[in-house]
């Protein structure tokens, strides 16, 4: 599919030459920002997609993966043996909406509406710790954190007053938890006490407890905007 059969179709294109406006020709489908979230931190399978794309169908998200290939947004390959299976990943131009992303997330949580304890992706609380952390409250922090949902690991990494999050190695983690993404967000977000969270089960921590407690005051959701009336 080329890129002018995807945004020819009526109610596709805005027809305006600001930026923005052919930005959201690109990704202002519905679900396609958020299938360009879940391939920010590495290739993913479709059924992986589906899987974290809490309510999206099949066809839906195969439309919205020709759409964005076509775009130059992103790719398929196939990956080499063992594996051999079909993934899709962000062109590297494609890469460049991150902090676009990040400003927007920001921006969003400040919305009256916005409501923290709706489902979540493993890929968006590791995305959330790069848009809400704080480098004040970490001062000198130096940690790894590891965490492990479905069997995939992700890392954490602070040191110099910044933070580094992707998919991988946890074996050097300070501290690592094998949990539900909506938990972590519960603990980080939530401010939930990790002992409770650790007695409702489903939940398990190795490593230092401390570090953990100690990472989670590195993130606040910003204040609400307040509406003039």
């Amino acid at each position: 599919m080329k890129l002018e059969e995807v945004t020819s179709k009526p109610g596709r294109r805005y027809h305006d030459a600001c930026g923005a406006a052919h930005g959201l020709d690109l990704i202002g489908e519905r679900w396609a920002l958020l299938v360009v979230r879940e391939l920010m931190l590495g290739p993913r399978r479709f059924g992986d997609l589906k899987k974290d794309l809490h309510g999206i169908s099949a066809n839906v998200l195969t439309q919205r993966l020709e759409g964005l290939e076509a775009s130059g947004v992103v790719r398929r390959r196939k990956l080499p043996p063992p594996a051999s299976v079909q993934v899709y990943e962000l062109t590297e131009w494609g890469r460049e909406i991150e902090p676009v992303f990040m400003v927007l997330g920001r921006w969003a949580a400040r919305s009256p509406g916005h409501d923290p304890t709706l489902p979540i992706s493993a890929v968006s609380i590791m995305l959330s710790f790069k848009t809400m952390f704080d480098p004040v409250r970490a001062g000198e922090a130096a940690m790894v954190v590891g965490f492990v949902f479905d069997e995939t690991a992700f890392r954490v990494e602070i040191a110099d007053g910044k933070l580094e999050a992707l998919r991988g190695q946890i074996e050097d983690a300070d501290v690592t938890l094998t949990t539900r993404p909506s938990l972590v967000a519960a603990a980080v977000y939530g401010k939930v006490p990790i002992a409770d969270l650790k007695a409702e089960g489903d939940l398990s921590i190795k490593g230092d407890v401390r570090v953990l407690e100690r990472f989670t005051d590195f993130f606040h959701l910003p204040e609400k905007a307040m509406s003039k009336t």
